[in-house]
């Protein structure tokens, strides 16, 4: 192919091409998501359709992306983890960010009606993205039980700030006064005790978030199928894990 006088302008682009024989995290956060959940009504502390939303989404990315083995989300936010192995666009850091919050944001918008079907998106939802490498398959199971344990912290929390509110007639601002400095056993005692509320049957989906990984089966006619598993379930402990050998492999 020919060039032209101006290619030398290419010199200017970085090369930003990331560590090999590393995990890489992409990380996707909503912008300004507490506005959009208020303008969008939201059920508060949790909505499942916005949820299952964001699920739907992250399926998309993975179905486009064969190199993610796993994904976990919760709230407004989602975890891409990439095989080790992965060569993706030459594992250029603006491109793998680029492709994973653009297929992911634009998942989202258009399955919107699907899950909110009297709704209409009022306007257009915005993500940032991140990237970080895990040289260790421990660096990356501690990964997934931060996010995991934020799930966990964040939900008791906005379980019990909201029940004060919907149930209790608090305002917001006298509801944030009485957690203050509770810890977890507070919060589960004001739930039990003061509303009937066991918090350990919530949802899991609500207090573990969602897990996607890929897993194999044979269809009917005896041939290999692959498909994305939606879970809530623990991946702090080892269970998970030693159910799943095969996820830290590659």
């Amino acid at each position: 192919m020919a060039k032209s006088k101006y290619e030398y302008v290419r010199q200017f682009e970085l090369d930003d091409k990331l560590l090999k024989n590393v995990w890489m995290v992409v990380r996707i956060d909503g912008k300004g998501f507490h506005n959009f959940s208020s303008m969008h009504d939201f059920l508060k502390p949790n909505d499942l359709a916005a949820l299952n939303l964001m699920n739907c989404a992250a399926k998309g990315v993975m179905s486009e992306l064969d190199d993610i083995f796993i994904a976990y989300g919760q709230s407004d936010e989602y975890s891409f983890i990439f095989k080790r192995s992965s060569t993706l666009y030459g594992r250029r850091r603006s491109k793998i960010l680029s492709t994973v919050v653009s297929l992911f944001t634009s998942c989202y918008v258009l399955n919107w009606g699907v899950y909110f079907e009297n709704k209409t998106i009022k306007y257009p939802p915005s993500f940032d993205a991140r990237v970080v490498l895990y040289p260790t398959e421990r660096d990356v199971r501690n990964y997934l039980s931060w996010r995991q344990a934020d799930c966990h912290i964040n939900n008791l929390y906005n379980t019990s700030f909201w029940t004060l509110v919907s149930k209790g007639g608090l305002t917001t601002s006298e509801a944030e006064k009485k957690l203050s400095g509770t810890v977890s056993s507070d919060k589960h005692e004001l739930l039990f005790s003061d509303y009937g509320i066991n918090y350990n049957n919530e949802p899991e989906i609500f207090r573990k978030g969602s897990t996607i990984m890929r897993c194999k089966y044979t269809d009917d006619n005896g041939r290999m199928r692959k498909s994305l598993q939606i879970l809530s379930c623990d991946i702090i402990g080892d269970d998970f894990w030693f159910d799943h050998p095969h996820l830290l492999e590659g």
